[in-house]
This record gives C-alpha cells, structure tokens and sequence, in this order.
C-alpha cells in the first residue's frame, strides 16, 4: 500500500475512535484511510511537541493491525523501549491530551501503567519486552486465564544480550507469546553487530528458514512480512490470534520515519526531534549560548586521543548521544559502537586497560545502571583503569524520570579504589577529560550533565587536576556552600541573594566525590556556622559521604550545622529543566533558603567557629592554591 505523511487536517475516521473496540468495527479500506490520518495526526502532534518521530512513523500500520486485531487490554501488548507509541496512545483514548505530551503532568513520552490500562508494563530502557512478556504469560496460565501476551520489540533492542536471555527461557517454557519483531534495521543510528546481517540475509531470502536463529530458539518463525502492508499484516495477526499454541516469532520489516520523507532521508530517521515545520521538516533550534557538554567532551578526548594513540572510545548505540561520532570521524579505528549491549560495554572495556589500553566507555548515567555488576566485578574489583564519561548526568527534561541520571554518584563512590568527579562547567570538563587520560591507578569516572555549557572561557588545553582536590570560588565567613557538579552556578547566585541579607557566603566546587577533599571540608566545617552540600544526585551520594567522614572525625558535635541538599527520595515526572529543578529544590532560592533557616537555628548565628585572622588567613591560602591550579 502507499504511504502518505497526510497533512490533510481532516481525519473523519480518527474522530471516530475513542477506543481500541471502535477498529473492530472498520474494514480493510476503512483501516487503510485511518493509517493515513494516524500518521498525519502523529506528524502534527510531535510537529508542536517534540519527541521520538521516526519510531512512531514506522509502527502505524502496525499499531492499527493490532488494535484491530487484539483485544487490549485483556490481551496484553507490550512496546519495547516504547519511543514508538505514541500512535498507540492516540488509538486508547488519549488524543485529546497528546499535547501535553513529554510536558509537566502530561502524557509520558513513554508507556507508564499509572497513565493507562492500556500500558500494561512501563518502560524506556530497552530489551525488556520479552521477559516482561513472559512474566505476564506465565502468570496468565498460572492464573487459569486466557488472553495474548504480545511484545513488540525492534530498533536495535533485539541485539541486546537480555532479549536473548528471554528468548532462551520463553523458547524452552512452550508457553504461549507472540513476540513481533520490527525489524527497520536501526536503532537509533544504523544497526551494529553481526544480528542486522542475519535478518537481511532472511529477509534477502539468501538464508533457508530451517537454519533460522528464531527457530533454534525454539519459536514458531513467521515472516517476513511488510510492515506497511495492511492486506499482508491483520491476516497474519489474526492468524496468531486463533492460534493458541506455543511461543511465535513475526517478522515485520518496517522502515523508520515511514511516510514522511524528511525523517526516512535523515541519518537518524528524525529519531528525536524539536518541535518542526510539517512542510519542510525543519526543526525549531533555539541558539545555543554554549556549546554542549557532550560536544566538549567529544573535542577534548579527541585532543588528548591525538597525543596517546592508547586511547580507545566505547559507546553502547549512542554514538551521536554521546559525541562518540565525533570521535569516530577522527579515529574509526579506535573507536567501538557495541550496539545496546552496556554490560558487554564495560567487560569489554575491562579487557581493553587490562591490555595496556586507555578505553573511555561513555554512557548515559542512566544506561550505565544497566552493567552495575561488571563495574564491581570486572572493573571495580580488578582495580583496571576504565575512564566512565557519564553524560546525562542529573534531571533530563521532557524524557522524565527513566532517562535521569539520578544515581551515579552513589552507585560509584562507595566502590573501593574509584575515583568519581563532576564537573562543574564546561572548562572543568575538559581539565577531568585530561585528569581521566592521565589517570592510570584505577576506575575513574566524571559526570556531566544533558544540554549547554554555561559560557565559561575555554582552555586551549586540559590539564590533569590533583586527585580529590577541591577548589575555594568565593570566601565568606558564615555559611559554606560545597557544591559538587554543575549546581555551582546556583550556589554563586545563592550567594548573591544571601549577601543582600547581610550573609556572608563562602562557595566551593568539590569537583571530587572521591576521594573527598578532606583537608578542605575540615577548614570549612571549623570556620562557618553552616556548612550545605548540594548535588545534582539521589540521597546517599557526595553529601552522605560528606557527613559520613565528619562522623567518623567527631567533627558532628555542633560547632557547624550541616545540610545536604540532594534530589528527592521520588522519581520527578517529565517537566521542562526549569520546573524540575524546583521541584527538586535545587535552585538558588532554595540553596539561600536551606543556608538562610539552618543559620537562623543555629546558636552559633552569624559567628564563625574560628575567631580572629587564623581561620580566615587559611582558607585564603587555600584559595590562592586553588586559583595557583
């Protein structure tokens, strides 16, 4: 059938569907006419909203078969990783709130049980569906109940080692799951690894079926099957619906960005995209003041890569997220795109500086969680040098809560011998590039967070820093606000507001969560009346560590009241920066707060510890040593 991006704002047939049943009741042509008003619909709506476009263009037809086929949601139908639904949204009786998509107390820009029933199984992360899916079915049949458990799963997810893990478990347990896979031959850059070859050559027919991949695993191979063809498509599904027997593979060949030829022309399939014209498909771009953080990542390592041919770059399919293409145009050779596959990431990486090698494995904070194991074992434990870049670092905007780097700090700096830094610009950020280069003793890690630098100059070249060595930004008398991250620009305008109430502010840049700085933090505690930590990370990260150390030196005994501001023990919904920021009380009016009610307790008000020029002839030391670095 032929694909249009239908910019027609008619849509007779959507209008008619308030729920999935309302597809029931259509024919084949009628089904046809509503692919074409989905995907116009889903092209206007992303057009205002942003989001994940070329996933969700690729999965029309699809999602309209199923719906027309399946019976949610007392058939269960799971989207991996689930960018691609939102076609799905708008078919279960949430078009009229697609708007508020990926915006604060909208719609998630992913499935959450908590927004429909239609959403069986949340997620974000990828490669899931299929062990959730069998979850679901083996407690169907414990149960005694009937129903599907269908699990929808492409755009790279199905090279991940879990995908194969369920496989293997749901291939020998028989039971009965259909497992769709969408086969568009990318991720969100173009498929790696040998698994693309092997669906090409299926769908080439250059492969017989009986030595298919699917079928050794124990699945009933179906396919492959245009996944743009209605006519070829529902009679399948239907098929599979009255068929009750056993786990069932189909193959669906799509192509991402379908119907819309802006997005299928693109590299990336408009993967993610800014709100844009639906005519030329431009994308609204507001000019960066800065350049990005993970930009000057990429340039930094590729200058200290150009003096150290040891150098090497491992990114797990987020070549562009991470800067790593950029790399890559520099040094191909040196440069390892391991698919989705972050636990294979980090071993790989152990291997790689167990050889002699300086690997730098950069990760999203949030997708690092996923190879916790192999940073103890593997890395951790084995006291190897892998350099962790860990973008996203902190709260992320629209994608919400599954995509916060809430937890690195503290997954990190409890591990024995690593070093774990944040940087607090974009200048600080190329000098830990050049500390994490030259560092050879161990793990080493430095996070950053999502979006654009804040203007600092830059230098012509990074410089190593000394390990677990704080910087002193400002001096003041009564209250010390120890920031670790890129918070800092915060606590200088707390600062601000405090001087303005007569509060004089002393502001330092940790850069260290470990080791701690504690010469320094034992300088600040004995000369202020208040000391506040403030992160970018959950509870029991740098600040915990901080009062941790003041514990264990006695130095808890109320000469300097202590507090710790850090992310909030929840998980904060979707939001633009700004509103998640305050949310999370991490701006400079809740700094100035927490330092101005924890003064005015205190019975120390206004008064340093250390009286007279002592403490304040050391912490001016201490402040021209740091500028001296």
């Amino acid at each position: 059938m032929g694909l249009s991006c239908a910019n027609d704002v008619a849509t007779p047939l959507l209008d008619q569907v308030k729920s999935p049943d309302d597809l029931k009741r259509m024919g084949q042509d009628e089904l046809c006419h509503l692919a074409r008003e989905l995907r116009g619909e889903t092209l206007r709506i992303v057009s205002e909203t942003g989001g994940h476009l070329g996933s969700s263009l690729g999965v029309i037809e699809l999602t309209v078969a199923l719906h027309a086929v399946f019976d949610a949601p007392r058939d269960t139908i799971i989207w991996d990783v689930s960018h691609q639904c939102y076609p799905h949204k708008i078919l279960t009786g949430r078009r009229d709130r697609m708007r508020s998509l990926r915006k604060r107390n909208g719609l998630s820009g992913f499935t959450r049980r908590m927004e429909s029933a239609f959403d069986p199984f949340g997620a974000a992360h990828s490669s899931t569906s299929i062990s959730a899916g069998l979850g679901f079915a083996t407690a169907r049949d414990l149960k005694g109940e009937d129903g599907h458990v269908v699990c929808i799963i492409g755009d790279g997810a199905m090279s991940a080692g879990m995908a194969f893990e369920a496989m293997n478990n749901a291939g020998k347990s028989g039971r009965r799951l259909i497992v769709i896979l969408n086969d568009n031959d990318m991720s969100i850059s173009a498929s790696t690894g040998a698994l693309p070859g092997h669906l090409a050559a299926i769908r080439d027919r250059a492969q017989t079926l009986a030595g298919n991949l699917f079928q050794n695993f124990g699945f009933d191979y179906r396919g492959p099957v245009d996944g743009h063809d209605l006519d070829a498509l529902i009679p399948l599904l239907r098929e599979l619906h009255t068929n009750k027997t056993g786990p069932v593979l189909l193959h669906v060949v799509t192509r991402k960005g379908a119907g819309y030829d802006p997005a299928e022309q693109a590299a990336d399939k408009y993967h993610g995209v800014n709100p844009f014209d639906v005519t030329t498909g431009v994308q609204v771009k507001v000019p960066a003041k800065a350049p990005s953080y993970t930009k000057v990542f990429a340039d930094a390592l590729i200058n200290e890569a150009k003096a150290d041919d040891r150098i090497v770059a491992i990114t797990a399919a987020m070549a562009s997220g991470t800067g790593i293409d950029r790399f890559e145009a520099a040094f191909p050779d040196r440069t390892f795109d391991v698919g989705i596959a972050e636990q294979h990431a980090v071993t790989f990486a152990a291997g790689l500086a167990a050889s002699g090698m300086k690997p730098f494995c950069a990760i999203y904070s949030t997708f690092l969680q996923r190879a916790y194991d192999q940073i103890i074992h593997d890395v951790a434990l084995q006291q190897l040098p892998v350099r962790f870049a860990i973008d996203r670092a902190g709260l992320v905007g629209a994608d919400g809560p599954t995509h916060a780097g809430a937890f690195d700090i503290m997954y990190l700096a409890h591990l024995p011998g690593f070093t774990v830094m944040a940087a607090s610009d974009e200048a600080e950020l190329v000098h830990m590039v050049a500390t994490a280069a030259g560092h050879d003793e161990g793990p080493i890690a430095f996070r950053y967070p999502r979006g654009e630098g804040t203007g600092v100059t830059m230098p012509a070249k990074g410089e190593m820093l000394p390990i677990g060595r704080g910087r002193i930004i400002e001096l003041g008398t009564q209250v010390a606000l120890l920031s670790f991250g890129t918070r800092l620009a915060d606590c200088l305008k707390a600062r601000r507001l405090l001087a303005l109430e007569g509060i004089s502010v002393t502001v330092v840049d940790a850069r260290f969560a470990k080791p701690l700085d504690t010469a320094l933090i034992a300088d600040l505690v004995d000369n202020h009346a208040m000391l506040v930590t403030v992160e970018e990370g959950a509870t029991g990260g740098f600040g915990a560590l901080v009062l941790h150390h003041l514990a264990n030196r006695g130095m808890l005994d109320g000469r300097c009241a202590v507090r710790t501001l850090t992310l909030p023990d929840t998980f904060i919904a979707q939001a633009s920066s700004d509103d998640m920021y305050e949310e999370a009380k991490l701006t400079a009016r809740h700094i100035a707060a927490a330092a101005r009610n924890g003064i005015a307790s205190s019975r120390v008000h206004g008064d340093i510890r250390r009286s007279g020029r002592a403490g304040q002839q050391e912490l001016t030391t201490r402040l021209h040593r740091a500028e001296d670095r």
